[in-house]
């Protein structure tokens, strides 16, 4: 399968989930065009009162599909938006991914994956114990936390659904995705 973008979403307000839309534009060094997490700095509340003047790398959400399906088997109906994400993608590891990779969504827009999404406990307050579903554990006993990767915004464009992704790994050695 192709990797592909499924959905896209923001809100303009710090709320829980973020609705869908047909389109969403992507500005260089921001985020996403109209999203309340969009700024050069931090815009996640709980890391605007640690420190308000350290970077956004947070600027962009991005989600596997196949982790709604996943939750289904879990007994949880989540769909595009509704945990938070900007864009749900399909055909795609994004878990897999090292720090640094860059995606390339659509015509030109180019996202760098900064790092991984905390679960936090608001996952709960959406959904009875959906903070513990999108956690798992290695064979290894490592947390694997599964709530999606976060991102920069390095090239402005628009992002649709049904839109191309294409991935360029950075130089090695590659480090593994760690929460940002």
């Amino acid at each position: 399968m192709t990797a592909r973008v499924t959905a896209v979403s923001l809100s303009p307000s710090h709320n829980f989930s973020k609705r869908t839309q047909f389109e969403i534009r992507l500005i260089a060094g921001l985020g996403v065009e109209g999203d309340a997490h969009a700024g050069e700095k931090v815009k996640h509340r709980s890391r605007v009162r640690a420190n308000p003047d350290q970077p956004n790398l947070r600027q962009v959400h991005l989600i596997h599909t196949e982790l709604f399906e996943e939750l289904a088997g879990k007994g949880f109906a989540i769909g595009p938006g509704e945990i938070g994400e900007n864009i749900a993608t399909a055909g795609i590891d994004l878990l897999a991914l090292p720090q640094g990779t860059r995606l390339t969504i659509g015509e030109r827009a180019v996202v760098e994956i900064t790092g991984l999404r905390n679960p936090c406990l608001q996952l709960n307050t959406y959904r009875d114990g959906l903070t513990e579903a999108v956690l798992d554990r290695d064979a290894a006993g490592e947390l694997v936390r599964k709530a999606g990767v976060m991102g920069i915004v390095l090239t402005s464009g628009i992002v649709r659904p049904q839109d191309a992704i294409t991935v360029a790994l950075p130089p090695g050695p590659h480090l593994p995705l760690r929460p940002v």
